[in-house]
């Protein structure tokens, strides 16, 4: 195994991890054969179920329709994007050179498949107990945050809502840059306050998923704040 690849086995918290494994998560589909489509599908299925035991556990009185929305923040790609750079994932990442001059390396599509290709790996290499033990590590943070109350709500909402409590006025959101391929687009948006200037970027393989990610992270930092 290589030294980058044993400091992202570390960082998982399974040394030993297999290396022709970790190399296959880590290849985007751009490279060719021996990509980690075949794992990402197999990681988000192991990912679904450590996650909904997870939520079935926490929260005894959730019924069906909050568990499922629950469980649906918590692996949207959003989330795990934001999880997949807090491992530096984009540091590792194998692309195909087009893929790696459009900015692949970045890209919340991308970093989350390959989270789950990982995840996949850590399954049928050292089992489930073991993907477990990432999965509760790796999302320690979003669980915590997690409530029942949250997830009625998507961040462009919870985060008018709190302005509106504040008597300030709405966001405006504005797409400043499009990416990518014609079939894989990345869309970035720039989320103001325009009573103080007050910016949040984002970006998502849509304009909506890269406005609701400007304002969750508005929301993170106005939270963050005293008002008055």
């Amino acid at each position: 195994m290589t030294p980058d690849l044993q400091r992202l086995a570390r960082a998982l918290g399974r040394p030993g991890l297999s290396d022709d494994l970790l190399g296959q998560a880590l290849t985007h589909r751009s490279v060719g054969s021996g990509n980690n489509e075949r794992l990402e599908f197999l990681g988000d299925a192991v990912l679904g179920l450590i996650v909904a035991q997870a939520l079935w556990e926490r929260f005894p009185q959730a019924d069906e329709h909050i568990l499922t929305r629950m469980r649906a923040a918590l692996v949207r790609e959003e989330t795990l994007a934001r999880l997949a750079r807090g491992l530096a994932l984009g540091e590792y990442l194998r692309l195909g050179a087009g893929e790696s001059r459009t900015g692949g390396h970045a890209r919340d599509s991308i970093l989350a498949d390959t989270l789950e290709a990982l995840l996949a790996a850590v399954y049928l290499d050292q089992g489930l107990e073991a993907a477990r033990a990432v999965v509760l590590s790796v999302f320690r943070g979003p669980l915590a945050e997690l409530s029942p109350e949250l997830v009625t709500k998507d961040p462009k909402t919870r985060l008018q809502e709190m302005l509106q409590s504040r008597h300030r006025p709405l966001p405006e959101y504005q797409v400043t840059d499009v990416g990518g391929t014609q079939h894989s687009q990345l869309f970035r948006v720039r989320c103001t306050l325009p009573d103080d200037g007050t910016v949040a970027d984002g970006q998502g393989t849509s304009r909506r998923r890269a406005e609701q990610h400007a304002a969750e992270t508005l929301l993170q930092a106005l939270e963050g704040k005293p008002h008055d």
